[in-house]
């Protein structure tokens, strides 16, 4: 997901997207604990957006502030 597609979501759908990777991020730390995981790269992917899109909510929750 790139920066730009969070900043074309609302404020809900962001929560929905941050609630889905946090789920995902779950289960790919529970599949790399019992050997499972295929892809070890989606945990950096996942991560990576999980932090993109609490960045730019709170960019976006300083600018409404101001």
């Amino acid at each position: 997901m790139k920066a730009a597609d969070v900043r074309g979501m609302s404020p809900d759908q962001m929560n929905d997207e941050l609630a889905k990777l946090k789920k995902e991020q779950f289960n790919l730390r529970f599949q790399r604990a019992t050997g499972q995981l295929e892809k070890t790269a989606r945990v950096k992917e996942v991560r990576r957006g999980i932090a993109r899109i609490k960045t730019i909510s709170r960019q976006q929750a300083a600018t409404n502030k101001s």
